[in-house]
């Protein structure tokens, strides 16, 4: 099992970037495949990118060349790096676990662990 806390949602303006950590606990970290979503009021959580052990990183059409993860495994952490933000980026942004790496990775249905969230608002 891996408990996940996320940080560093904040306002920011149009075009800044900014880097969300999800810091994990638990054992065997670098065995679970990490994901990023993200969910505004009245509309399903929206997958913006995956990661595995570093091999590949799929990302959502959305976020696509603006968004970056990166894990440090001997941080139990992994990071969104969002560039060139817009204001339909605001949103809560959460990350997830699963050990199952074979699923579907762009399904939230597919993660087994969550975190909280963090608040991220883009004010044009």
């Amino acid at each position: 099992q891996v408990h996940l806390v996320e940080s560093g949602g904040r306002l920011v303006q149009t075009g800044d970037s900014l880097r969300v950590s999800c810091a994990g606990s638990g054992p065997s970290f670098a065995s679970y495949a990490l994901g990023w979503f993200r969910q505004v009021p009245g509309k399903e959580r929206e997958f913006l990118g995956a990661d595995w052990n570093g091999a590949r990183a799929l990302y959502g059409d959305s976020v696509k060349g603006r968004f970056t993860i990166f894990r440090d495994n001997a941080k139990n952490t992994v990071y969104l790096q969002m560039n060139s933000l817009r204001s339909e980026d605001t949103a809560v942004y959460y990350c997830a676990a699963t050990v199952y790496i074979a699923r579907d990775l762009n399904l939230h249905q597919s993660y087994d662990y969550w975190g909280q969230g963090t608040q991220v608002t883009v004010s044009s």
